[in-house]
């Protein structure tokens, strides 16, 4: 991406509606696999290079001592905005966050409380086989000229039994002046998604469209009014405008977790795990 769109980034996805609705989707889908029915790993800090270090027990922040600590790869974590809302809330999940841009490295190191920011491509991730208990990606394959070797790079350092959750745009016919300004390759189809998925080894338990409810005024926005001198749609809009978004994607999720899958919107979000 240009370097201006991460400064933009980093200024309003902690309140922008977007972003807020993301992140609680990686949370609900990273807390259903990693949650007290699911596999309690005791690990410690991910080891670099490309083969596993020995699992010594990780140390706990105050108050949690009794609490696993999960590591969780943030692949592509950009300025760091799921990082820095998740780190409160879940303080037994232990984040490293990933980017190859410097800047988003830097202005992601500073939004952070304890977690490790890495200078690096989610193609060569620089962590032994077997590191992480959950990887997610937000956003971050549709900037890839070899999506193909992410996918294999986040199965290669995940545990068996792990989950990831990845996000990205859906539906070629909606590419337009924001894709083009945040330097996208490609928006995906579910069957292209799955497909590329299980090459990486990975068993695909869930995916949906979301973002459906503003669907038509996105396409009104990018495909019938003028692109913005910005050149992206990052920004953060009045308050009012802010609350009807977040009140359309209270009424999504609520609809996702009776329906489970939308057949269209924006993004589609996909949840994978590693064979034991």
């Amino acid at each position: 991406m240009e370097i201006e769109e991460y400064r933009r980034m980093a200024a309003v996805e902690d309140a922008m509606w977007y972003y807020r609705a993301l992140h609680q989707h990686l949370e609900r889908e990273l807390t259903a696999g990693l949650g007290e029915g699911g596999r309690r790993w005791r690990r410690g800090t991910p080891s670099t290079g490309k083969t596993p270090a020995p699992p010594p027990r990780a140390e706990n922040p105050p108050g949690q001592a009794d609490r696993a600590m999960w590591q969780i790869l943030d692949a592509g974590c950009g300025t760091g905005g799921l990082i820095r809302r998740l780190e409160p809330v879940h303080p037994e999940w232990r984040w490293t966050g990933v980017d190859v841009e410097p800047l988003a490295c830097e202005l992601a190191r500073g939004r952070v409380a304890r977690s490790e920011i890495v200078e690096a491509s989610v193609t060569a991730l620089p962590f032994g086989d077997a590191s992480f208990d959950a990887v997610v990606s937000a956003d971050v394959l549709y900037h890839l000229d070899d999506d193909a070797l992410a996918l294999r790079e986040y199965a290669r350092v995940l545990r068996p039994g792990g989950r990831i959750v990845i996000n990205v745009p859906a539906h070629r016919w909606l590419w337009s002046y924001h894709d083009v300004a945040v330097h996208g390759r490609r928006r995906y189809v579910r069957k292209e998604l799955r497909a590329r998925l299980e090459a990486a080894g990975l068993q695909v338990n869930r995916l949906t469209h979301w973002n459906l409810l503003p669907l038509p005024l996105v396409i009104v926005r990018r495909k019938m009014l003028p692109a913005p001198r910005s050149g992206s749609d990052v920004r953060l809009y009045p308050q009012p405008v802010e609350a009807i978004f977040n009140g359309l994607m209270a009424v999504e999720r609520g609809g996702l977790r009776t329906l489970r899958s939308f057949p269209v919107g924006t993004s589609i979000l996909a949840v994978a795990t590693k064979a034991d």
